[in-house]
């Protein structure tokens, strides 16, 4: 394990390279980190609850090999040893070896630009999703959304953010969505393409208030910033996201475990005949969350797969 600096400004990146299996399962268990902290025994626990909550945790393909990297972002120094206490059982469950846990400094402002800033363009259906280096200037897609890295995941690049558009796409040939809520929205991007799609008001909600603001900005740079109200809220217990419901349109790109979570809660703000968007989950992950959903009266509609990771819709 290593340690940083804790004089340096920034913010604090943890990550650990896992097996597919073992990396989604602690990509989950992450989440949770700043509930879970506060049970953990002294000397072990190091920093209070809101230390080491992470405001972020991905798992993406570790290329040239069958790995993932698990990253989390963390506004303080996070404490390995704590880190490692808390991971420990469930990297023993896998039989295998603890991990290295790496953390490094990252920029504030930088931690994202860095690394997707020479990303391409891509398409997905009838959008176009570009930073500003790669907008043509003529109107070559029927949707067009400009996204620059920023400090808050989520530009299309991955193939759950991509499902989700193409989820979009394929509703918008289909119906009309009045009230749409886009949770867990990240840069806001799925919120947008559902304002341009329909012209509609959605409310975008996130538990980070680094994404609300990135939000905010990227609604404001596409022209939509009269159709987004994003809120930071955790889950549907935010009185804006109450006092909006029900909606016709839930998207919720997220991961497998809070998606399960979300099932009853989700289930009481859809509107009758509501359309549901769940990402954020591997292929042999779907068949789990289908069943919590099934059990809700909401059922399957049509899966999007990309690789190993799986878009569904659902309706009502």
């Amino acid at each position: 394990m290593t340690d940083v600096d804790a004089t340096r400004p920034g913010f604090y990146e943890l990550s650990l390279v896992l097996p597919r299996a073992a990396a989604l399962a602690v990509t989950d268990l992450l989440q949770g980190l700043g509930d879970t902290f506060g049970e953990l025994p002294d000397p072990v626990h190091a920093g209070t609850p809101e230390q080491q909550s992470p405001l972020s945790v991905t798992a993406f393909e570790v290329p040239g090999s069958a790995d993932f990297r698990v990253s989390a972002l963390f506004s303080q120094p996070p404490e390995t040893g704590a880190i490692a206490h808390f991971l420990a059982p469930l990297i023993d469950s896998f039989q295998m070896a603890q991990p290295e846990l790496a953390v490094s400094t990252v920029a504030d402002r930088d931690w994202v630009s860095e690394s997707l800033k020479e990303l391409p363009a891509i398409s997905a259906g009838r959008f176009y999703i570009a930073g500003a280096h790669a907008m043509p200037d003529g109107r070559t897609h029927a949707i067009r959304l400009q996204i620059d890295a920023g400090q808050a995941f989520g530009t299309g690049h991955h193939e759950t953010t991509t499902g989700c558009l193409l989820a979009l796409d394929h509703l918008a040939r289909q119906r009309r969505f009045d009230n749409v809520l886009d949770l867990g929205c990240g840069t806001g991007i799925l919120a947008m393409a559902a304002a341009k799609l329909w012209h509609t008001p959605v409310l975008a909600s996130d538990i980070d208030p680094v994404a609300i603001q990135v939000t905010r900005q990227n609604a404001r740079q596409n022209g939509l910033a009269a159709l987004i109200t994003p809120v930071v809220a955790p889950g549907f217990q935010a009185p804006p996201l109450m006092r909006n419901a029900p909606y016709d349109l839930i998207i919720a790109n997220i991961l497998a475990r809070p998606l399960m979570a979300l099932a009853h809660p989700l289930h009481r703000h859809l509107a009758r005949q509501g359309v549901v968007i769940l990402s954020g989950l591997l292929n042999d992950q779907a068949a789990a969350i289908l069943a919590a959903y099934r059990l809700q009266g909401i059922y399957l509609y049509r899966r999007i797969r990309l690789g190993d990771w799986c878009t569904l819709i659902l309706a009502r």
